[in-house]
């Protein structure tokens, strides 16, 4: 039930419910996609009941779901460049480059409905009260992928990236120098360190017992602190990432053991669920106060910029995967 990774958004005035909430995304609910379509991409149930937003205690879960064909491009250009051979016996000379060019469109077209397609699920997670939005993802462009489908799907949502007031870079690399975590917090054994020079040369600790001096060294030698492993009030470890990205988000054995048995599937689920989002409200509370306290968006039109960001994101996302279906076949050799 965990989220893994949280890619944390600031969430402004919100006033629909879940049922509301619901019918907005129907609008772009998922369908599985034909056996002509590359990829579909649309709003799943989180608990496989038919709602497409899980609610408890107005804590809202929402799944966004691809489907994907896996259809190797070395595939269609080997099956293109055999085509081509045939053609160029029977013509008489090359095919030139808008024949090949149609001529993988043909062979795509074909192999399609035989390739393998598979699903992944990127879940996101709501919290009104405290004005959170949360997605599961750890990168940024499945991050934009899940932001621009909000956008496209609810109207008027006032959604920006989360800002603070001092740079994640600087201040891990304040910590890891003096050896001395924010209250709340402790340093663990996983850390990264990386020169901005040319060459980008980096170190990195994995489950190893942190040296000061050490660190001190790579410090003034130019490099700076880009991902710390840490731990919230032994309760939740995480590492953090310079782009306030926080990845492998576990709960310690503390909350597993302090929690209450419950009698069926659906009661242990939303248990789990409202106990990460306590938990996890706490941490990010603490991980701005950490951080110089939050930023406001700059500009009095950050919010409307915000969506037209989200708008733009679905756009190049959409031009992304026509220029990957239309792109043309190499010259055969």
């Amino acid at each position: 039930m965990w989220f893994r990774n949280l890619s944390i958004h600031r969430l402004g005035a919100f006033s629909l419910n879940a049922t509301e909430l619901s019918q907005a995304l129907a609008k772009h609910a998922f369908h599985p996609g034909t056996t002509l379509e590359m990829q579909t991409t649309g709003w799943a149930s989180p608990r496989d009941n038919g709602e497409l937003v899980h609610a408890v205690e107005r804590q809202m879960l929402l799944t966004l779901r691809t489907e994907k064909r896996l259809l190797p491009a070395s595939v269609v250009n080997q099956v293109t460049k055999a085509r081509a051979a045939e053609l160029e016996e029977q013509q008489g000379f090359k095919p030139g480059r808008k024949q090949l060019k149609e001529l993988k469109e043909q062979i795509t077209e074909e192999l399609l409905p035989r390739a393998f397609s598979i699903r992944s699920d990127t879940r996101v997670w709501i919290d009104p009260i405290n004005g959170w939005l949360v997605i599961d993802a750890a990168s940024a462009a499945k991050a934009d992928e899940v932001r621009g489908m909000l956008f496209k799907s609810v109207d008027a949502l006032h959604l920006t990236t989360l800002q603070v007031n001092l740079s994640p870079v600087a201040a891990m690399t304040e910590w890891v120098s003096g050896d001395e975590a924010p209250e709340g917090f402790t340093i663990d054994q996983d850390i990264e360190l990386q020169s901005s020079a040319e060459s980008k040369p980096t170190v990195r600790y994995a489950r190893h017992p942190l040296d000061v001096d050490d660190i001190g060294r790579h410090i003034a030698a130019g490099k700076r602190c880009t991902k710390l492993a840490m731990t919230w009030n032994d309760r939740v470890s995480f590492v953090l990432t310079e782009g306030l990205i926080v990845k492998r988000v576990a709960p310690l054995d503390v909350l597993k053991e302090g929690k209450a048995q419950a009698a069926t599937a659906e009661e242990t689920f939303d248990g789990d669920f409202l106990l990460m989002a306590g938990e996890l409200n706490g941490l990010l509370r603490d991980l701005v106060d950490s951080l110089g306290s939050e930023r406001a968006p700059e500009g009095i039109n950050a919010e409307a910029s915000a969506r037209n960001d989200g708008d733009e994101v679905a756009n190049r996302l959409r031009n992304r995967d026509r220029a990957v279906e239309q792109q043309p076949a190499p010259e055969p050799a």
